[in-house]
C-alpha cells in the first residue's frame, strides 16, 4: 500500500512539473507535434522493385 501512495505522489509531482513547464495534455496537440517530428521517408522505387524480384515463388 505504501508503494501505491508514494508512486501516486510521485506521479502528481511529475504532472505538476510538466504543467509548470507548459506541457500540453491535449491529445490532438500531441498528435500534431508527433507528425511534425516523426516523418517516415518512403522507400525509393529501386529498392521496392528489387525486393519484389527476390520474393519466393
Amino acid at each position: 500500500m505504501k508503494q501505491e501512495k508514494s508512486s501516486t505522489g510521485q506521479h502528481q509531482k511529475f504532472m505538476d512539473a510538466a504543467r509548470e513547464l507548459g506541457c500540453d495534455e491535449d491529445e490532438a496537440a500531441f498528435e500534431d507535434k508527433l507528425r511534425r517530428i516523426a516523418k517516415v521517408k518512403p522507400k525509393p522505387e529501386a529498392d521496392t522493385k528489387a525486393e519484389d524480384d527476390e520474393a519466393p515463388e
